[in-house]
């Protein structure tokens, strides 16, 4: 890849700039004059609004309402080094990017500050200003534009001005050179007169320091403070529970580009029976559509085939694909809003359901069905849990694998069938994959259902090769089967119901596919 310049200064030169030794730009006053001329100006228009500024709008009103009369600060986060001096792709933090509605990469550093007003004298009504600090693209008569890797434009393309950013969002802006002052004045101890502020922390660890310090500076407590910012970060996760009509859209978005990818998967099953790394071949495969209709994918892929469908977590999807075996395919395009959909099929890789298989399948089937069936508003999360672990329990049952009876397994003291599902049947969905991890258990776990809740319904059924307590014939097959799941005003909407889910369809499907 094409690299930055600076030149050799000696042995004593710092090491922060010896990463620079490998480039040749030139450094004379000539080269740079004639750098900063003869480019064409900026003519273009500033656009209108983007759809999501008023749902961005309505749910910083939301936090605001949480923390009246205190100042509110939330970054997106820097860029992380992947390697020596090349960096990841950046991606904000998820609660910056509910609050102002930028996705994709937009604006590292970047910090949404929240200040207080009178009640009901802020933004859309709310007790709070809000300002976007960042940045703004550096003017071509400056060294930046050419000779910063990380921030110029010659290097990695425009990027947004104040004004810009200001009128798609519908959001005041101010250069990133304000922020101190905009965090730190006159914040103290609020008894004695000063401005409470509140960190989304462990983000960005300038905005950390610079928070710590003018509370240390200030005498604020900071083991109460930190309490105190855990609840902003609450906050941040439990007013996502419920998606707003911009959100399901987004969703609906990367759930179809999903199923795009598992037609892709299943196109290159041919491939991948003949590859030393099948598994790599299913991933790259989906990993193409994520990157051509996405922003990337929400989560590493799981391409577990055979016995590797029983590891959970299995990403590094460097085994073999085999004719008879199950594919355990666990993979989430993330849309250029965020949102990521993750869903899961077991698919046979030759295209037909051994007895064996299409009988487990068939169970984690059934128990997916029963968690759908209370899937509606007013049941508590923790219920459908309820529903898929009984049905799957009671399969164990019938097959003579649990140790004791199933009465035993059920009860909080036995859990026996548990062995082969040790994961929970949901979790939410969102901007993250586990969307909303730091609501408190009362409004996730033990929280009741209501129209707008997005979350997955997984259960599943994993026999390991060398466990012992099974019949040979079940071992090595992992089944789990995953849909998106939308609570309505009087049920539920599957949104990944396009990717068939019984085996009859499946089987169907690949016919279809591999044959066209």
């Amino acid at each position: 890849m094409s690299t930055d310049a600076t030149t050799t200064t000696g042995s004593d030169q710092p090491l922060e700039e010896r990463v620079n030794n490998r480039s040749q730009r030139p450094s004379s006053e000539a080269f740079k004059t004639f750098m900063a001329s003869s480019w064409a100006p900026d003519t273009s228009e500033l656009p209108g609004a983007d759809g999501v500024a008023p749902y961005a709008a309505a749910r910083r009103a939301a936090v605001s309402a949480r923390f009246p009369g205190e100042r509110l600060v939330i970054p997106a986060g820097p860029l992380k080094v992947r390697s020596n001096d090349t960096d990841y792709r950046f991606r904000p933090h998820s609660g910056f990017a509910h609050l102002t509605g930028l996705g994709l990469d937009h604006e590292p550093d970047a910090v949404l500050v929240m200040e207080p007003t009178d009640e009901g004298a802020g933004d859309n009504g709310s007790n709070h200003n809000a300002t976007l600090y960042f940045s703004p693209m550096a003017g071509r008569d400056t060294e930046e534009f050419y000779s910063n890797a990380r921030t110029g434009e010659f290097w990695i393309g425009p990027r947004p001005t104040l004004g810009l950013l200001q009128a798609r969002l519908g959001l005041p802006t101010a250069d990133l050179t304000q922020l101190e002052v905009a965090i730190t004045k006159n914040a103290g101890v609020v008894e004695l007169g000063g401005m409470r502020v509140r960190l989304l922390r462990d983000v960005d660890m300038n905005c950390d320091a610079l928070v710590d310090t003018s509370r240390i500076n200030t005498g604020v407590d900071l083991e109460v403070s930190d309490s105190l910012d855990g609840e902003l970060t609450e906050a941040l996760s439990e007013i996502r529970l419920v998606k707003d009509a911009w959100e399901i859209d987004e969703m609906k978005k990367s759930v179809a580009a999903t199923i795009n990818g598992f037609h892709d998967v299943v196109r290159s099953l041919d491939r991948a029976l003949t590859h030393p790394r099948g598994e790599r071949v299913v991933e790259g495969a989906f990993f193409a559509r994520a990157r051509e209709e996405g922003n990337d994918l929400g989560y590493d892929t799981i391409a577990a085939s055979g016995n590797n469908a029983t590891v959970l977590h299995w990403i590094n999807n460097n085994g073999t694909v085999n004719d008879g075996e199950l594919l355990l395919l666990d993979a989430g395009v993330e849309a250029e809003s965020l949102y990521t959909a993750d869903v899961t099929r077991t698919l046979p890789v030759n295209g037909t359901y051994t007895d064996v298989q299409r009988k487990i399948y068939q169970a984690v089937l059934d128990a997916a069905d029963a968690a759908f069936a209370v899937a509606k508003p007013g049941t508590k999360f923790r219920d459908l849990h309820g529903a898929a672990i009984k049905v799957l329990a009671e399969n164990l049952d019938a097959w003579g694998l649990l140790p004791v009876s199933l009465e035993e397994a059920l009860s909080p003291e036995g859990q026996q069938h548990r062995r082969w599902m040790p994961h929970g049947t949901s979790h939410h969905l969102g901007l993250d994959v586990h969307d909303c991890a730091q609501a408190k258990a009362e409004l996730y776990l033990d929280g009741v259902l209501e129209e707008g809740m997005v979350f997955t319904i997984e259960p599943g059924l994993y026999f390991k090769n060398e466990d012992l307590a099974v019949p040979e014939e079940y071992r090595g097959i992992g089944v789990r089967i995953e849909d998106d799941v939308l609570i309505t005003a009087d049920g539920c909407v599957n949104l990944s119901a396009a990717l068939p889910r019984t085996p009859e369809a499946v089987e169907a499907w690949m016919a279809e596919i591999r044959n066209s």
